[in-house]
C-alpha cells in the first residue's frame, strides 16, 4: 500500500490582516517539511520567518518586503495558499505619536513630531488621496494630537508648550487655547466643545467659546492621552503608564470615570466603527497590533503590527494606521464612526 503524501493545508490565519513586521499564526495540517523542519513561508516574493512551528501551527513574521494579497506556504511535499491583506506603505520618514486625522476629501494629516524640545524642518504633514505627501510650514514643536471640526479646520496640540492650535482651510494657522499642561489627545464631542488631554492627569473641555474646564483627571500617563467619542457620546480615553496591565477608561458626559477594558500593554491610539467596537493599538496577551473590543467587553486582535501609536478611519471605512515612523493605509469593509461636530465659533 502506498503511503499518503503529507499535502499542507491552512486552515485559518489569525489575524487576517497585518503590517510589515507584524506576527501572524498559520493554524493548518502538515505544516513542516518532515518531522522537525520549518517550511519556507512568502508574501509576493519575500520570505516570511518562521519563529514557531510545529504540523498544525506555524508563527510567522511579516517581512518589510511583503506583497501581494495571500500568503503561501512551501514544503517538500507540496506548497498551499490562502488570502491574506497587507496595509500598504503611505509614507515613511514620520514620527506619528498619536492618531492621524483624515478629512472628508480623503486627505491624510499627520506629524513628525520628535523628541521633547526638538526642533525640526517640518512637523506637520498632509498625504493627499494620491499617497502624496506634503510639508505643511507649521512651526509647531511636538504636534502630538490631531482633530478636525465640520469645517475641515484641523487642530494641533503641542506637549511642548500647552497649546492647541488651529489650523483653517486655507493653512492659516493660529493659537486657539494655551495653558493646558504637556497637551496630547484631541477630541471632538457632538456639539463643538474640544476635549485636551494633558497627560499628567488632566482632561480639559473647551466650550466653543473658549472657556476651559477641567473636565475630569485620571493617572497620568509617560506618553500621551489619546482620546475619541463612541457613537454613545461617551469619551474614550487611553494613556500608557509604567505598568504592562494599562485600562482603557470610559468618561461620562458628566466627567464620570469609569475602567472600561483592562490588561492592555501601552494602549494608545483609538477610533470606534459604526457598530460601537472600540479598536486600539495595544499589546494584549502576547499579541501586538491593533485590539477590537466590542460593546460586550470582547477582544479579538485583528491587525498584526509593531510600534502602532494610531489609527483612523477615512471616508470610504478603510484604516489609516501610523506607527512611530510611517503611516499605512488597509483596506477595510466596516464603516468607522466620524464624530461631526458644530463649527466652533471665532
Amino acid at each position: 500500500m502506498s503511503q499518503k503524501t503529507p499535502t499542507p493545508a491552512i486552515l485559518s490565519i489569525e489575524p487576517s490582516f497585518a503590517l510589515p513586521g507584524g506576527e501572524v499564526v498559520l493554524h493548518g495540517r502538515e505544516l513542516l517539511n518532515g518531522l522537525r523542519a520549518a517550511p519556507q513561508v512568502f508574501f509576493g516574493e519575500a520570505q516570511a520567518t518562521v519563529v514557531f512551528a510545529t504540523p498544525g501551527q506555524l508563527t510567522i513574521t511579516v517581512p518589510e518586503a511583503a506583497s501581494g494579497d495571500s500568503i503561501t506556504v512551501s514544503t517538500a511535499y507540496g506548497s498551499v495558499s490562502a488570502a491574506f491583506s497587507l496595509a500598504r506603505l503611505l509614507s515613511g520618514n514620520l514620527h506619528p505619536v498619536a492618531n492621524p486625522a483624515v478629512d472628508q476629501a480623503g486627505n491624510i494629516y499627520t506629524t513628525f513630531s520628535g523628541g521633547r524640545g526638538q526642533s525640526v524642518p517640518t512637523s506637520l504633514y498632509r498625504i493627499d488621496d494620491s499617497s502624496v505627501l506634503h510639508p505643511i510650514a507649521a512651526e509647531i514643536m511636538n504636534p502630538t494630537g490631531l482633530a478636525l471640526d465640520a469645517a475641515g479646520n484641523l487642530y494641533i496640540s503641542s506637549r511642548h508648550d500647552g497649546a492647541v492650535y488651529k489650523m483653517n482651510t486655507r493653512g492659516g494657522i493660529s493659537t486657539y487655547a494655551e495653558g493646558m499642561g504637556v497637551a496630547t489627545g484631541l477630541a471632538f464631542d457632538a456639539i463643538g466643545n474640544l476635549y485636551v488631554g494633558d497627560r499628567s492627569g488632566t482632561i480639559f473641555k473647551l466650550a466653543p467659546d473658549r472657556q476651559i474646564f477641567v473636565f475630569a483627571t485620571i493617572e497620568p500617563s509617560v506618553a500621551a492621552y489619546h482620546l475619541a467619542f463612541s457613537p454613545n457620546g461617551n469619551l474614550f480615553v487611553t494613556g500608557p503608564t509604567t505598568s504592562s496591565n494599562d485600562c482603557i477608561y470610559e468618561i461620562d458626559p458628566h466627567g464620570v470615570v469609569r475602567p472600561f477594558f483592562p490588561n492592555l500593554g501601552r494602549p494608545q491610539g483609538i477610533a470606534f466603527d459604526l457598530e460601537g467596537n472600540l479598536y486600539v493599538a495595544a499589546s494584549w496577551r502576547g499579541h501586538r497590533g491593533i485590539i477590537r473590543i466590542s460593546q460586550e467587553r470582547e477582544a479579538t486582535h485583528i491587525i498584526g503590527g509593531t510600534n502602532l501609536v494610531g489609527l483612523a478611519f477615512d471616508p470610504h471605512s478603510a484604516l489609516v494606521l501610523t506607527t512611530t515612523s510611517a503611516a499605512y493605509f488597509l483596506p477595510w469593509n466596516i464603516p468607522g464612526f466620524i464624530e461631526t461636530p458644530e463649527l466652533p465659533e471665532e
